[in-house]
């Protein structure tokens, strides 16, 4: 399915066209039928509301990415936390990430070399820089995935191959701090167009860097060397403050409302989990009112995670926690990276030994940065839940992942990741995640699934690269760990 997408891509690049062209995202008013001229900042505003839109779709963010961080359970959707991959909607991700997304930044790198222009050293390297994030999710999500050969089209290559991914990693390391190191501040980048950061090339730097430091992190139990070389050279050059996140600002009106909102309608498929509420109850986090909204008997209280539909002793849904209005809006933002979840890189970093600084400052800037993010900004009820859940550096793993898990919500799938990599529990080591409480409905997988599955159409269509990459990784099935996940 990918080689047929990608052929036709341009067709979908048009219609994205119309959505595409303005200054400002609230100047979007194009016709749809009647796209104009092909231009980078069109493209640009193109690819990073494809991506951010499928990212956090209901199908993909509520089936896939919230379920598997154990964030969300089904209401009327119980089987996807119950491991029953849709494959409808895992196409819809891995085929809108590269027909629509990637290969929009792929044309604006092609057309800046094509026809240099003052701005095209910038371009190129926004261009870069997306399509690295993108790529790093891909390898996350699937393991080995088309990178070299994914836009080399041409009448010999309609089927590309799989690269592995561990070199995937190390080509993006490089990639951003190359990219990142040759952007000019002095000039400007595209005039319109960008959502993210409007132009500002400075700002796109330090995106590139706090990628490596995700990029790093991530492998740190894979190849510790590797690890450390690249956060300790790419550290201080990251996001310092909240200021710095990377976001896709939604406008609340069609057709820039956030991908799944309850501004028409009421949203009842989710439920959030027992495993969230209970735990920040137990720790009276602030954030509980943000994430969550109370039940018809006025309190918090989670669904068990996996819950059938027809499980005899489940409640009625009014008795259960939606989640909150916020993450419902219209006008939520699509979150690419923010600096909390660099703070929490850092201290992990620290931990591991890795020369960043002090891991019990870097550890509560992080809990800091993300109460401020949801408007929690009174010092004394920060300081007092610091006391709640102080660093503790023999249970550094425990500490870091509960919180950092906290703070990456509703990134479904970066929450999911995190889960399984650092295979954390609660500070102390009590057991925090759960088994899908009905059990799971795929024979491989009974307490967590390490990837998604590859796309039937790529057996069909692409047989000789997906049987090579299913082989390469040890097996397409969803308990098939990443080369990264050593926990």
């Amino acid at each position: 399915m990918l080689t047929r997408y990608l052929k036709y891509s341009c067709y979908l690049l048009l219609s994205c066209l119309a959505i595409a062209g303005c200054k400002k995202l609230e100047d979007i008013n194009h016709d749809p039928t009647k796209p104009t001229t092909t231009q980078p900042q069109y493209l640009l505003t193109g690819a990073e509301k494809s991506a951010m839109d499928i990212l956090y779709a209901g199908p993909q963010n509520g089936r896939i990415g919230m379920p598997y961080a154990q964030y969300w359970t089904g209401n009327d959707k119980a089987n996807d936390s119950r491991y029953l991959l849709d494959e409808g909607i895992n196409g819809g991700l891995w085929d809108n990430l590269y027909s629509v997304s990637l290969h929009n930044l792929d044309q604006i790198i092609q057309m800046n070399r094509a026809t240099p222009i003052a701005n095209s050293k910038n371009q190129i390297a926004i261009a870069q820089i997306l399509k690295a994030w993108i790529i790093q999710f891909l390898s996350d999500a699937y393991g080995n995935v088309p990178y070299t050969q994914a836009f080399k089209l041409n009448e010999n290559n309609l089927r590309p191959a799989y690269d592995d991914a561990k070199t995937i990693y190390k080509s993006l390391i490089d990639t951003l701090a190359m990219q990142a190191a040759g952007m000019d501040p002095s000039l400007a980048s595209f005039d319109a167009g960008d959502v993210l950061y409007n132009g500002n090339v400075a700002a796109w730097q330090k995106l590139a860097y706090s990628l490596i430091l995700r990029l790093g992190i991530r492998m740190a139990d894979a190849d510790p060397a590797a690890a450390k070389a690249a956060i300790e050279a790419n550290f201080a050059k990251a996001m310092t403050s909240n200021a710095d996140n990377a976001q896709f600002q939604y406008l609340g009106i069609a057709p820039n409302k956030f991908p799944y909102n309850e501004s028409e309608r009421p949203l009842s498929e989710f439920f959030v989990t027992a495993t969230l509420v209970d735990y920040m109850q137990s720790v009276t986090d602030p954030r509980l009112g943000i994430y969550a909204r109370k039940a018809a008997d006025s309190t918090y209280r989670g669904l068990a995670y996996g819950t059938s539909e027809t499980n005899p002793n489940r409640l009625p849904p009014v008795n259960y926690s939606y989640p909150g209005k916020r993450i419902y809006a219209a006008d939520m933002a699509g979150i690419l990276m923010t600096y909390p979840e660099v703070e929490f890189i850092l201290a992990e970093a620290a931990a591991r030994g890795m020369a960043t600084g002090d891991a019990a400052t870097h550890y509560q800037n992080g809990v800091k940065a993300s109460m401020e993010y949801w408007g929690i900004s009174n010092a004394d009820s920060i300081a007092n839940y610091l006391a709640r859940v102080p660093y503790v550096a023999g249970d550094w793993r425990n500490v870091i992942g509960s919180q950092k898990w906290l703070a990456l919500y509703p990134q479904g799938f970066q929450g999911w990741f995190e889960r399984t990599r650092l295979n954390f529990q609660k500070p102390g080591g009590d057991s925090l995640f759960r088994a899908p409480l009905d059990g799971s409905l795929d024979p491989n997988v009974s307490y967590v699934p390490y990837r998604l599955t590859y796309l039937v159409s790529e057996q069909q269509q692409n047989k000789a690269s997906y049987d090579a990459a299913a082989s390469a990784i040890g097996g397409d099935t969803k308990k098939t760990k990443l080369w990264w996940n050593k926990q």
